[in-house]
């Protein structure tokens, strides 16, 4: 049963702080959540909404302040649900984020023998995002661009922001002060999203997600084009699955280009606004660098939910043969392309199907039999129960585990370690600096 309240709570002791930046506090029995408390801190708050075990609180006043605490370098944090955690000190972050793995490990996998290492950060963990997806919200006196608050859909507008590339900060100045009538509005007018994607050279190509196929974007997309500073390519994404989906099932190139090139540690990615690739590149170079010593090296490879390629291409590079399998029929494609460009195209196959389909059939049982690496880099939901006693029982000798979710990182590996693994690294990554979001390295060898 929920119920409203109004009562102050006063001098409550925050000790913890969630992914979703909310801080944690206990009333009696109760667990207290409330938005803008850091650990450390002693705050007052009023409950908003009661259960029986916890409450959730707004903010009255902070009555100690912790040593951790900075000024937010964003005037929109606390409104803009992108960032959680930009009034907490790097360092902090850093440090938080590693307890966030230790916790998910401890608590949901059960694993409390096997050490943490240090998060591994950015030199200046700012203007990182190679990649924006902005929300267009129409109305009467023109568009509305922004990003959504925290577990909303409410659009909050936004003229920039500085933990985006540059050039893609400058890209949403220009198109949330776009008059209705210029051409940058009629660009925008069918709009639902634009994602946009930026190189290390400040190039960039957008992606234009509307309802159907929009003549009006395609006849104002050159002159979009030319708005837009070190833009290279315009792409209508239309027809959604769903009506809050970001991307559409189709896609037509309006104008210029629609994949522009990057380069991480010495190889090439062609890359468009939909691929599935990291948002950071310099981090991406460091997970590079730790799986080159936990995981080299290799002969025979097989890297699932392989993406466009990204660690095919790494394991190929230093000698493996890898079969990368990815359900997505154009990221699949777009792997191929960067194993050619990269010059690995005979050292890898690539595999448009479902991962757990692939993992039991025929093709599947051998190759993961005969490789000596499994890697698996799954999205948030994690693996799937099948594909991983596909591995236990092909006793792969080391598989590498790259996740974005410590809770269903230590779900999978409750189950691999009950199944003939131990567990030689677990490295935290900051991919997403000031946010609630932690990358992870897990290594694993057979018993």
């Amino acid at each position: 049963m929920t119920s409203s309240a109004t009562a102050l709570k006063d001098s409550l002791s925050f000790t913890d702080l969630l992914p979703s930046g909310q801080g944690v506090a206990r009333d009696g029995a109760r667990v207290v959540f409330c938005f803008g408390v850091l650990p450390g801190e002693k705050a007052r708050v009023r409950i908003t909404t009661a259960k029986k075990t916890y409450a959730v609180a707004e903010l009255v006043e902070i009555e100690e302040y912790s040593p951790e605490r900075v000024d937010p370098f964003c005037p929109f944090f606390g409104a803009c649900g992108g960032c959680q955690a930009q009034h907490l000190s790097y360092p902090a972050q850093l440090r938080w984020k590693r307890r966030m793995v230790e916790n998910a490990l401890q608590r949901i996998g059960g694993i409390r023998d096997v050490a943490v290492r240090e998060t591994i950060g950015m030199a200046q963990p700012r203007a990182y995002r190679n990649k924006v997806s902005l929300v267009v919200e129409h109305e009467s006196e023109g568009e509305r661009i922004g990003f959504y608050r925290f577990r909303s859909h409410e659009v909050v507008a936004i003229d920039g922001c500085p933990v985006a590339k540059a050039r893609l900060s400058e890209y949403m100045g220009i198109l949330a002060s776009a008059p209705p009538e210029s051409a940058v509005g009629e660009a925008l007018h069918d709009a639902r999203h634009v994602v946009a994607r930026s190189d290390e050279e400040g190039g960039a190509v957008l992606s234009v997600t509307t309802a159907h196929r929009s003549e009006r974007l395609a006849a104002a997309a050159p002159a979009l084009l030319a708005a837009l500073p070190g833009a290279k390519g315009i792409v209508n994404s239309y027809e959604p699955r769903s009506e809050n989906a970001v991307l559409g099932r189709k896609n037509v190139l309006l104008c210029g280009e629609e994949q522009i090139d990057e380069e991480i540690a010495g190889l090439r990615f062609r890359v468009s606004p939909a691929s599935f690739f990291q948002v950071n590149g310099e981090i991406l170079e460091r997970i590079f660098g730790v799986a080159r010593q936990e995981l080299l090296p290799v002969h025979r490879a097989v890297d699932l939910y392989c993406g466009i390629g990204t660690f095919t291409l790494f394991f190929a590079r230093e000698g493996a043969e890898v079969i990368g399998v990815e359900e997505h029929v154009h990221a699949a494609e777009e792997a191929r392309a960067n194993a050619q460009l990269n010059g690995v195209e005979r050292r890898t196959r690539f595999r448009a199907v479902r991962v757990e389909e692939w993992s039991r059939s025929r093709e599947g049982v051998a190759a993961l039999a005969e490789a000596d690496l499994v890697f698996l880099d799954p999205p948030r939901k994690g693996s799937d129960e099948a594909t991983l006693r596909a591995i236990c029982k092909a006793r792969s000798p080391r598989i590498g585990y790259l996740s974005c979710d410590p809770a269903t990182l230590a779900r999978d590996l409750r189950l691999l370690v009950a199944n003939g693994y131990r567990i030689t690294n677990v490295t935290p990554f900051d991919m997403f600096p000031q946010t609630g979001h932690v990358e992870t390295l897990v290594t694993l060898a057979a018993l």
